[in-house]
């Protein structure tokens, strides 16, 4: 089983904008993340992204991006994800399970790309659904589940 650290948390209110930095979440079964835009009843509710492939992108496309400025949830450091594959799953702090539903999305003009010049989650993000909610904090374990 891999093994890494929840970097950040992050929400916004709406679709189409970029995310901010909370200090924990409340994670719903079948939901997402309480009070961000992505919430529903649908295999895209929580994103997640690896803090290697931002920390990767500002120094290749010299910029500044930190949590949330690529619109993923989720800031993982330590595991690397597109090794999960669909079907995985993620347990992030004591009690929250996500399922991988997804890797990567179709691209298309976003506030990522024109504030950024440059997306991740088209080739690098995961989209999971949630599988057993609970309370997520900054600084929370995460290991694959399989």
């Amino acid at each position: 089983m891999s093994k890494g650290k929840l970097y950040s948390v992050c929400i916004s209110p709406e679709r189409g904008q970029l995310k901010k930095e909370v200090n924990q979440a409340n994670v719903i079964k079948d939901y997402g993340i309480e009070h961000d835009g992505h919430t529903g009843p649908w295999g895209r509710q929580v994103t997640c992204l690896n803090l290697d492939s931002v920390l990767k992108a500002n120094q290749t496309h010299g910029i500044n991006a930190g949590p949330g400025d690529f619109a993923e949830n989720l800031l993982i450091e330590g595991i690397n994800l597109i090794n999960i594959g669909v079907g995985g799953h993620l347990k992030v702090g004591s009690n929250v399970i996500l399922e991988v539903s997804q890797i990567g999305k179709e691209d298309h003009p976003s506030v990522v790309t024109r504030t950024l010049g440059v997306t991740l989650l088209p080739s690098e993000g995961l989209f999971c659904k949630v599988i057993q909610g609970g309370i997520i904090r900054k600084g929370d374990p995460v290991e694959v589940i399989i």
